[in-house]
């Protein structure tokens, strides 16, 4: 019975929250696992967040929004694009999603054909293929130099586009690598897309706030402003803000692709929830303290990390320049033997035995399109990953 539609078996579910499913399975059958899979801050939503959430609640604003948004929040949205990113857009210029994914995925849809192309850089967050493949187009990946934090190069962009090219997605500070692009960077890739003006891009700054060092975040558009009317900035308040289950997200692009948006999410979603969208006003539009706090937590945890694990026979780590996550290569690890007499063979193996023998969850460089690597999260406890990295250096101390 061929029930189910072609759209549907083309793409694999998340392998990222398929890994926190796993985590929970396994906590709830009383395995003691340290997590390092989460793509979500571990601290609190910021209070003011919270208050304005319960107050829209007392207050009834309870119903149907307009589908782009509410005009609160759209506002308050190009606001904080201007104030944080330097970049001018209105109110009009903007549509407010059910989270970032929300966004991605209504855009492709709007603009995509079947057969036309999208650009992504390798490693990438695991969703991008399969929402380009679910919308019938092909995903071309692009997988750059480890050297330089497998950040995309103008050859390598130029040598991908066709004339079936559509969009490029560039995730800067990047998830997995951690990779922060500058604006020379971006200026260099803009001239490439200058000379290919049937191809958009599309931004995707969800880590903006965590940056660490001398590194930056810049947005394309403000490094190359001769962008910005083919261009959609993918943002929201789940990461900075504490807020994942919150579900509120944006984009920022021309006003014919807002509309699209907006045309079809009155179509799917209807609306985002009227009081996470209360709450999303007061924290792109009150105090800003909690990300720049959250951005000193998680660079002093990303050190910590990359500096216990660096005992670690057979990885090889380097700092995070922004987002919170480790991706170091287990090349060293490959073709080693467990105690249990079975010989690592793909990163997949890796994480199977820190899993099985250490009781640390990891995620695989293979879900992200580059192996043999692994996505380690720090975005949580102190305590947690001092426990976590000990254990990974012991398992890798057991192998033979």
């Amino acid at each position: 019975m061929n029930f189910f539609s072609d759209r549907i078996n083309r793409i694999k579910p998340s392998p990222s929250i398929a890994a926190k499913a796993l985590v929970d399975k396994l906590r709830a059958e009383g395995r003691d696992i340290v997590d390092f899979t989460i793509g979500e801050p571990d601290l609190a939503t910021p209070s003011h967040v919270i208050e304005a959430a319960v107050t829209a609640l007392r207050d009834g604003d309870t119903k149907y929004t307009g589908s782009s948004g509410t005009p609160q929040l759209r506002k308050a949205i190009a606001e904080k694009l201007a104030r944080d990113n330097g970049l001018d857009y209105s109110a009009e210029n903007v549509v407010v999603g059910t989270g970032g994914k929300h966004i991605i995925f209504h855009a492709l849809a709007v603009t995509l054909n079947h057969g036309d192309e999208v650009i992504i850089p390798a490693p990438f967050w695991v969703s991008y293929p399969d929402i380009v493949m679910v919308n019938e187009g092909i995903p071309v990946i692009v997988t750059g130099e480890a050297s330089d934090g497998f950040k995309l190069s103008p050859q390598a962009l130029e040598a991908a586009i066709t004339p079936r090219t559509k969009w490029l997605i560039l995730n800067s500070p990047n998830n997995p690598t951690g990779a922060v692009y500058t604006a020379e960077e971006f200026v260099a890739i803009g001239e490439v897309l200058e000379r290919h003006p049937h191809v958009w891009l599309m931004s995707d700054e969800i880590y903006e706030h965590f940056v660490y060092g001398d590194a930056r975040h810049v947005s394309p558009v403000q490094a190359i402003p001769g962008i910005k009317e083919r261009c959609l900035v993918v943002n929201g308040a789940s990461k900075g803000y504490c807020m994942t289950g919150f579900r509120i997200g944006f984009g920022a692009a021309p006003v014919p692709l807002i509309k699209a948006i907006t045309k079809l999410i009155t179509q799917t979603t209807t609306c985002p929830s009227s009081v996470s969208q209360a709450a999303a006003v007061a924290a792109f539009s009150e105090s800003q303290d909690a990300p720049r706090q959250a951005g000193k937590i998680f660079e002093a945890r990303g050190r910590l990390m990359a500096e216990l694990l660096g005992g670690a026979r057979g990885m090889a780590v380097e700092p995070p320049r922004g987002a919170f996550y480790l991706f170091p290569s287990v090349a060293g690890l490959l073709g080693k033997k467990t105690r249990a007499g079975s010989i690592l063979q793909t990163d997949l193996d890796v994480v199977r035995y820190f899993s099985e023998e250490a009781g640390v969850a990891t995620l695989d460089g293979t879900a992200y399109g580059v192996a043999p690597y692994l996505r380690l999260s720090f975005a949580t406890s102190e305590d947690a990953i001092r426990e976590g990295c000990r254990r990974i250096v012991q398992a890798c101390a057991a192998l033979k």
